[in-house]
């Protein structure tokens, strides 16, 4: 659908307003903006579509502040259009500028400020876009924008956790490798030229160790490719939906790894409902959204299984429970919060408690790597050391050769 640049003012005010509307035609555009008290004073066919300045990425942290702000603002008594303009001049994130000013001239134009957020799918998720669109409907915009914050804060902080508790082990391994490979392929020639000179037969190790050293000189460009190829091959099957399916199924399995997936993704399911169901939305949307942002193909499944039987009249823990990837602690306690009247209250004690037990399965994960990582680099560095001098402790045999 084409998109038209106008410039109009408010029958009322005066105002004028530039921004840009989707219609068919020209003409169309024009009879919608008048149904909007506008009065087009010019109009053109824009080169480009509107929205498209969300187009780029926003990092979450953007998002919490941008939520928390909002939230703040209007719960002084600022008008949205007002708090959204201050916003937009005071953010540092050009993309998230853009984006803010679009939505702000859509809100200006009359839509919704939920419609406005639709428009940009890819920094305000369905979840979000249906949270603020329930406040607006109840008339609790400031409190719905406060839930929100409080989850996005929740989630940066998960993530955050994640990254740096994984970034000690991921700094080190590196490492490792670069001395492992640095030891073949500049130490380990040395030694092979100076054996080369006693002419008289190497033990098995150290002439192993220097056939993987010649090939990885000569073939390293085969070595890179073969590594490469892998990597996009691996990439890209997971990006289809039986690779994805074959990886979800395998990660949550993993020793210590697949523990901590499986609770952040329950964690995540949790969080999410809870911050739903509290907003208001009908529990089959909110179901429908969750099972979108679980992060999980299987619970994906489950919940959409789950979602048929409670519209057949099953209690939420009741049809969950039928389904072995949600603990029968989760089910026992969203089964209290039911039978309660606070399910909401329940699943954000439920997150809670997943968050703690993975802050301490990371901390338990960085004691256990460091001792495996220090006994990785003994053993594969004592391991090339003691190849290549094991000729100098039989070097009487050498000699007698």
């Amino acid at each position: 659908m084409p998109s038209f640049a106008f410039t109009a003012r408010e029958a009322g005010s005066g105002r004028e307003v530039r921004n840009t509307i989707d219609a068919p035609t020209e003409q169309e555009a024009i009879a919608a903006l008048m149904g909007r008290n506008l009065l087009v004073t010019s109009i053109n066919e824009a080169s480009g579509k509107k929205g498209r300045a969300g187009s780029g990425t926003v990092p979450l942290q953007d998002i919490v502040v941008f939520t928390r702000q909002l939230a703040t603002m209007i719960d002084a008594g600022i008008a949205i259009v007002g708090s959204l303009q201050t916003l937009a001049d005071q953010t540092m994130n050009k993309t998230m500028k853009d984006i803010i000013r679009d939505i702000t001239s859509r809100v200006e134009s009359g839509d919704n400020f939920s419609q406005a957020l639709h428009r940009h799918p890819k920094v305000f998720g369905r979840m979000y876009v249906s949270m603020v669109d329930a406040g607006e409907k109840g008339g609790l915009l400031q409190e719905i924008l406060d839930r929100l914050a409080t989850y996005l804060e929740n989630t940066a902080r998960l993530h955050k956790k994640v990254k740096s508790a994984m970034m000690y082990p991921s700094v080190v391994t590196l490492v490792a490798m670069t001395i492992t490979i640095f030891l073949i392929v500049k130490v380990v020639p040395v030694f092979g030229e100076i054996y080369d000179g006693f002419d008289a037969e190497l033990p098995k190790p150290t002439q192993f160790l220097i056939a993987v050293s010649d090939f990885m000189k000569k073939s390293w460009y085969i070595i890179v490719a073969v590594l490469g190829a892998l990597a996009w091959g691996w990439l890209k099957f997971i990006e289809t939906k039986p690779g994805l399916e074959f990886w979800d199924r395998i990660r949550i399995k993993l020793p210590i790894f697949g523990d901590i997936a499986h609770k952040i993704c329950l964690a995540r399911f949790a969080r999410t409902l809870a911050s739903l169901i509290r907003s208001g939305v009908p529990i089959l949307e909110v179901l429908n959204i969750v099972a979108n942002t679980c992060g999980h193909t299987g619970m994906e499944k489950s919940i959409r299984s789950s979602s048929v039987d409670i519209e057949k009249g099953d209690g939420i823990a009741t049809a969950l429970g039928r389904h072995p990837i949600f603990p029968i602690m989760i089910v026992r306690m969203m089964s209290a919060g039911e039978s309660t009247g606070r399910i909401d209250a329940m699943l954000e004690k439920v997150a809670d408690f997943l968050d703690e037990e993975i802050d301490t399965t990371l901390s338990g994960l960085t004691s256990l790597i460091e001792p495996l990582l220090i006994v990785f680099l003994g053993v594969t560095i004592g391991g090339i050391v003691i190849c290549m001098f094991m000729p100098i402790f039989k070097m009487s045999d050498i000699i007698n050769q």
